[in-house]
C-alpha cells in the first residue's frame, strides 16, 4: 500500500486504537508478498490487503479482537494456507498483527512523516507479544518489504518509490494516460505548448508544464526517468523524440505511433546522424499487443500496462551507473521492444 503510517494516524486520533497487519514472511504460492499490509479499524474498515480470501478475512478479525483489548502489542501468525485455512494456494506464510493506542500516536506520527519524505528503511526486534519498536535506519529504493530472522529482527521498508513520467501531449490519450496511471508509482511532468490543452486535473502527482520548447525539459530530468511522446505534430514528436535519444540515458522512450510512423522516424533519425544503435533505442508502437481498440482509454491502459511491465523488469534488476547506465536506454527499449512484439 502506498501509505502505511498516515492512515495509521489518522485512525489512532480518531478512535484511540488500530492496527496494522503485515506480511513478513512468504514461502510458495503465496496471495501476497512479504512486505505486503493492510490498516485495519476498530470498526473493521480496512486500507491495503493482503491478499484477500480467508486468510486476510481471519488476519481482520483477529485484528479488530486485538483492538477491542485496548492494549499496544503484536502478534505473529504462521500459516501454511492450505491445512491452516484450506485456501488452495499452496504455500505459507508468517503474518504480523500489531495493535497501536493513543500512548504511540507520536511514534506513529514521526513514521507517517518519515513516510511522506520517501521510502525508508526500519528494523526492529520483535520480543514476545509486545508493541514493535521501529528505528528508521535509512533509504530504501527498492519498493516495500518485510522480513524477519529467526531471533525476531524484523527489517522492513516502506514509502513508494516513484518513477518519473516525462509525458509529451495533451491530447485525448494524454488525458486518459494521466487518469490511469493516478494511482501507479508514477512521478508525471505533463508538457505541451498549450496551456487551453490541460484539463482541471488536480492529481497528487501531477505537475502540468507549458513549454513553447518542450525537447528542452528533458535536460532536467533523471536518467531514471521513462520519456513518452505523444504530441498533436508529427515534427515536434520528431524533434523530442531526437533530444531523448540523443541523451542515451533513459531507460525507456515510447512514442505513440504506427510501424508506418517508426519506418519514417527512423529515416528520419539517421539523416540527424543517429547511430543504428540510437535508432532502434524506441518504443513504437507503444502499448501492449492484442488490444486493438482506438479509443483513448483502451489504448491508455495498453500503454501503462507496457510502462509497468518495463519498470517492474527494471527494478528487479537496477541499471548500474557509468558505462552501464549510460548504455542502459539503448538495451532497455531493445527488450521491451521484443517483449511486445514492436518492430526494431
Amino acid at each position: 500500500m502506498r501509505e502505511v503510517f498516515a492512515p495509521l494516524h489518522r485512525l489512532i486520533a480518531r478512535d484511540g486504537v488500530a492496527a496494522l497487519v503485515t506480511v513478513v514472511g512468504a514461502k510458495g504460492s503465496t496471495p501476497r508478498e512479504a512486505g505486503a499490509r493492510m490498516v485495519v479499524s476498530v470498526d473493521g474498515a480496512i486500507s491495503g490487503t493482503i491478499g484477500g480470501g480467508r486468510l486476510e478475512l481471519d488476519a481482520m478479525e483477529r485484528a479488530i479482537a486485538a483492538q477491542h483489548a485496548g492494549r499496544d502489542g503484536s502478534e505473529r501468525l504462521d500459516l501454511a494456507l492450505g491445512p491452516s485455512i484450506g485456501q488452495c494456494c499452496g504455500g505459507a506464510v508468517s503474518v504480523m498483527i500489531e495493535t497501536f493506542t493513543a500512548a504511540r500516536l507520536d511514534a506513529v506520527a514521526r513514521l507517517a512523516e518519515a513516510e511522506a519524505k520517501g521510502p525508508f528503511q526500519t528494523s526492529a526486534i520483535c520480543i514476545g507479544n509486545g508493541p514493535i519498536d521501529r528505528r528508521v535506519t535509512g533509504i530504501e529504493r527498492l519498493g516495500p518489504t518485510a522480513a524477519m530472522d529467526a531471533d525476531g529482527r524484523l527489517d522492513e521498508s516502506f514509502g513508494e518509490p516513484l518513477r518519473e513520467l516525462l509525458l509529451f501531449g495533451a491530447g485525448h490519450v494524454g488525458r486518459a494516460l494521466v487518469l490511469a496511471l493516478a494511482p501507479l508509482p508514477f512521478e508525471v511532468r505533463w508538457i505541451d505548448g498549450r496551456r487551453s490543452a490541460f484539463p482541471d486535473l488536480p492529481l497528487a502527482r501531477l505537475e502540468q508544464v507549458v513549454s513553447g520548447t518542450p525537447a528542452a525539459e528533458l535536460a532536467a530530468a533523471p536518467s531514471d526517468a521513462f520519456v513518452l511522446i505523444m504530441t498533436h505534430d508529427h515534427g515536434l514528436d520528431l524533434d523530442i523524440l531526437h533530444a531523448a535519444l540523443s541523451e542515451r540515458r533513459f531507460p525507456y522512450v515510447g512514442l505513440i505511433g504506427s510501424r508506418t510512423k517508426r519506418a519514417r522516424f527512423e529515416h528520419r533519425l539517421a539523416e540527424l546522424g543517429h547511430s543504428e544503435t540510437s535508432i532502434r533505442a524506441f518504443t513504437c508502437p507503444v502499448g501492449v499487443p492484442g488490444i486493438t481498440s482506438k479509443e483513448p482509454a483502451h489504448i491508455a491502459i495498453s500503454i501503462v500496462a507496457e510502462l509497468l511491465i518495463v519498470d517492474e523488469k527494471l527494478r528487479r534488476t537496477p541499471v548500474g551507473e557509468s558505462a552501464a547506465g549510460r548504455s542502459a536506454g539503448s538495451s532497455q527499449n531493445r527488450q521491451a521492444a521484443q517483449l511486445f512484439g514492436h518492430s526494431g
